[in-house]
């Protein structure tokens, strides 16, 4: 399957109002911006998302949920299994959602992830919140800590 179709194969099979009155014209149009803002790199539009990067394969999946025009984004693990340039790229998009007023959750286990990104941290334990930080008291250690104690 293209970007284009894997962009925006969810709204389709949701029976979104506005999917109905998108043409194939205006499909490659809206996937040619969200392939620009997301940095997706690709050769095309049409381009297979199986024979992408996997951080570009991980783009696409976000960019999956964003055509959506959610007001919440629920991350786990974005970066797992990206290279270092997309693990940055993914940040920026994840920062960029949470200035534009999403309500954006990030549940991973890289610890330098969620303390790069988070306005506040959450840490559960057997389905639990044990433990809340602000950015500028969290310590992998501590957050560590809280999460097998």
């Amino acid at each position: 399957m293209g970007i284009a179709e894997n962009l925006f194969g969810g709204l389709l099979a949701a029976g979104r109002e506005k999917a109905w009155v998108i043409n194939a014209q205006e499909m490659r149009a809206l996937s040619a911006e969200w392939t620009k803002t997301l940095n997706i790199k690709a050769i095309n539009d049409n381009a297979r998302v199986v024979e992408l990067s996997g951080g570009n394969q991980q783009k696409v999946v976000i960019g999956k949920g964003l055509v959506q025009q959610p007001r919440i984004v629920i991350f786990d693990e974005p970066t797992r299994g990206v290279d270092v340039g997309a693990i940055a790229e993914i940040h920026q998009i994840i920062n960029r959602l949470a200035d534009e007023g999403l309500a954006v959750v990030v549940i991973s286990s890289y610890l330098p992830e969620i303390m790069n990104l988070s306005d506040r941290i959450l840490v559960c334990r057997q389905g639990r919140i044990v433990e809340e930080f602000s950015p500028a008291e969290a310590t992998e250690e501590k957050i560590m800590y809280a999460a097998v104690h």
